[in-house]
């Protein structure tokens, strides 16, 4: 996967310093529809150039907090546009067509299928949460266009999950951003697994536990 990706990281790299934040948003929008673009390698090299030397916007330099902050609105926009776009083509086009087609489009029957389960059982939560996993956040606007659940609800849910995401990998860029750029992912991934694991603990005890004691 690294070999992979090494590319695009160098162009990205190269590219960041002028391209700023409308770059962010454009990587995320794609991140969020069905090509599987890692946010990991997106939004942390970003906070930590923001952090250290700053972005552009429009005719200013920002750099520190507001820079930050401009990043994960950046990010969660972006993303939500690409939720968006997954969320109105599986409306308009239906379960049968994507079923049937969305292999072409890089969506394979049994990652739709999967991404209807997990909306099933976690219902409406499931949109919030899935922002917040790999695999599943790519997917999500899938079956939440096939049952057509409201738009503004799916955009709220969709919203929130993003914009914590996009905070958790700003810190990170912040923090281990040096790391980052060389390419060692590890100390990412572990605390990404601690993340996503009190994630999962919190849904558990407060979502998850309760909805069951409801349906006994």
């Amino acid at each position: 996967m690294k070999e992979l990706l090494q590319p695009l990281m160098d162009w990205y790299a190269a590219t960041l310093q002028n391209g700023g934040f409308p770059l962010v948003a454009l990587l995320m929008a794609i991140e969020s529809s069905v090509v599987p673009l890692p946010s990991e390698v997106i939004i942390p090299p970003a906070a930590h150039l923001a952090w250290t030397t700053g972005l552009p916007l429009l005719s200013h330099q920002l750099t520190g907090w507001p820079a930050l902050i401009a990043l994960v609105l950046a990010s969660t926009l972006g993303s939500w546009v690409g939720a968006s776009v997954m969320y109105w083509v599986s409306r308009l086009a239906g379960r049968p067509l994507i079923l049937n087609f969305g292999g072409y489009m890089l969506i394979p029957r049994q990652k739709v299928e999967g991404a209807e389960r997990w909306a099933d059982s976690y219902g409406s939560f499931g949109i919030f949460a899935a922002r917040l996993l790999p695999v599943v956040r790519h997917l999500i606007g899938i079956p939440a266009g096939i049952v057509r659940m409201c738009f503004w609800r799916y955009s709220i849910y969709t919203l929130l999950g993003s914009a914590i995401w996009s905070s958790v990998l700003c810190w990170l860029g912040v923090s281990v951003g040096e790391h980052i750029n060389k390419g060692e992912m590890h100390m990412v991934t572990l605390i990404l697994v601690a993340f996503l694991a009190g994630v999962g603990l919190l849904y558990y005890f407060f979502v998850h536990r309760q909805m069951k004691g409801k349906a006994k």
